[in-house]
């Protein structure tokens, strides 16, 4: 079953693959501000979840190699102690002996090879764990990594849009003030109003 991270991973794609591109272009596209912010947002909100679940798949492999550890520990106890008895019998002593040791060697074989299983499991599932965990967190710096690129692409496509407009206005200002030879050659204010208006009318019409 997928990770709720995975799941917004797959809808992150499929929304940008969704999206047109700009116009004469074949790279850029264009996107919806609040959708892909929102898909962000719920990403990192349930990253931190993602990977607490994974520290706690980690901490309980750590506590089954305890487990391991202590169940080995009291293994060895409980056959030092039948040792003990299986000696303290005279009559049997030699076999008592011979039994004892037998029986303490396969014990600490035995514990040797739970040890070296909970071992070789704890760290296979805190290497798993752990590449996983780095794998989504690349997946979300590469997204994040991606619409700040867009985002800044269409910043700059508008700030040339509003210079290219700031041009327009400051040519058309230019325009509405008469020069001084047009001023002395109106002769009357009536003139100079009604060149003002066409020039007005020139500027509403850009």
């Amino acid at each position: 079953m997928s990770s709720r991270i995975e799941q917004l991973i797959d809808e992150i794609e499929e929304y940008i693959d969704s999206c047109k591109y700009q116009a004469f272009s074949n790279s850029k596209i264009l996107v919806n501000k609040d959708e892909i912010e929102e898909l962000i947002r719920e990403l990192r909100v349930k990253t931190p979840d993602e990977i607490k679940r994974y520290q706690r798949i980690i901490q309980n492999k750590e506590e089954i190699l305890n487990d391991a550890k202590a169940r080995a520990e009291q293994l060895i106890k409980d056959t030092t102690i039948q040792r003990t008895e299986l000696i303290s019998e005279h009559q049997i002593m030699q076999q008592a002996y011979a039994q004892a040791d037998e029986v303490v060697t396969a014990a600490h074989r035995q514990a040797q090879e739970l040890l070296d299983r909970a071992v070789m499991e704890a760290n296979e599932m805190r290497l798993s764990a752990m590449q996983y965990t780095d794998d989504l967190l690349a997946q979300v710096e590469s997204i994040v990594t991606g619409s700040i690129q867009t985002a800044s692409a269409d910043y700059e496509n508008l700030i040339g849009h509003m210079k290219q407009y700031q041009e327009i206005i400051a040519s058309n200002r230019r325009e509405l003030i008469p020069m001084p030879e047009e001023l002395e050659g109106t002769g009357s204010g009536v003139g100079t109003s009604g060149s003002v208006s066409g020039q007005k009318e020139d500027l509403e019409l850009m």
